[in-house]
């Protein structure tokens, strides 16, 4: 096929498999309106991408490269479908003229807070044990019956990170009439979060002060081990944690000894080894309900991900401000 002179020409450097998952036959035809696509068969970057493309569409199944490969007389935008772009983009590509966006990110925002508000719901009313139980006894008071859970709207929230996700699990949970609902977040500002309904406070506070701690911050160099042994030390017995973030947030070995002991729950979907290694002390707990990874994985998601992609894409080419841009300053920012 011969490209027009002056067509765009588009990339997109991800497995057929997974092509499938993220753009559907109506995102396709938009990208086909923007440029002409090129498909990879194994997710590679072909070694004119530089000088051949205008824009190269990347993914959890890309292969990694050389950033030098994206430095050129011709490309000039790469979005990523996937979440964070730091994996396969050092921030050096920004100086050297190539802008990025992570047009596949902000869809993912709205499942993983729903499977935060999952864990969170399924813990206080403790229906992980009681199907545990019920499936291997099939005897419903040794399953339960007669023993008082918890209702999520008297229980006092905290949110460590106001990220887009964060945001939505305060929207979830706030829909549901809870009352108290904190979070800690020093980029966002007292009014930011009051039209959220939610109060920010220190994150010794925050601890203190919950019932349930749900985790939506990335891993910076500032978020590292944010929530340490002292800061899990804080936490009410009883409480609950939940992460669908990031797993270097907290100390993992320091909450995973609150778990053992039985003085805290837990609702997680990310590790610091994954997959789980066979021998983790956290299978077979009662107090802990784990997931492998799975929090943004929905066919609606992963769909509406391609779809922000076509929309980062069409800004650019129209001259307007792309929604999602990683500037150098997002960068550093970015787990």
């Amino acid at each position: 096929m011969t490209t027009p002179a002056g067509a765009t020409r588009i990339f997109v450097a991800i497995t057929p498999e997974e092509s499938d998952r993220l753009y559907d036959a109506p995102t396709r035809a938009r990208l086909a309106e923007l440029g002409e696509v090129t498909w990879s068969h194994d997710g590679s970057l072909p070694a004119d991408l530089a000088d051949a493309y205008d824009v190269l569409i990347t993914s959890w199944s890309t292969r990694k490269f050389d950033p030098q490969a994206v430095i050129g007389e011709r490309l000039r935008l790469a979005v990523h479908t996937a979440g964070t772009i730091r994996g396969l983009f050092p921030a050096t590509v920004l100086e050297q003229g190539l802008r990025l966006a992570q047009g596949g990110s902000a869809p993912m925002a709205v499942p993983v807070a729903e499977l935060s508000l999952t864990l969170t719901l399924a813990l206080l009313r403790n229906l992980h044990w009681m199907d545990r139980r019920l499936q291997a006894t099939r005897d419903w008071r040794a399953s339960g019956l007669g023993q008082l859970t918890h209702g999520i709207r008297e229980q006092s929230i905290g949110i460590v990170g106001l990220s887009r996700t964060g945001r939505e699990y305060a929207s979830m949970v706030t829909g549901l009439g809870v009352r108290t609902v904190r979070a800690f977040d020093p980029f966002a500002t007292a009014e930011d979060a009051a039209a959220l309904g939610v109060e920010l406070v220190e994150l010794a506070e925050l601890c203190a002060s919950s019932d349930v701690l749900a985790i939506h911050a990335p891993v910076t160099e500032e978020t590292r081990h944010m929530l340490d042994a002292a800061m899990i030390g804080r936490l009410r017995d009883g409480a609950i944690v939940v992460n669908t973030a990031r797993s270097a947030v907290i100390d993992m070995d320091a909450l995973t000894a609150e778990l053992v002991s039985g003085r805290l729950s837990a609702g997680l979907d990310v590790f610091d080894v994954e997959p789980l290694p066979e021998d983790s002390p956290l299978y077979g707990l009662d107090n802990v309900l784990i997931t492998p990874h799975v929090a943004g994985g929905t066919v609606e998601a992963r769909f509406a991900q391609g779809a922000g992609v076509a929309d980062e894409i069409a800004a650019h080419l129209a001259g307007r401000p792309m929604r999602y841009e990683v500037t150098p300053e997002i960068y550093q920012r970015l787990s």
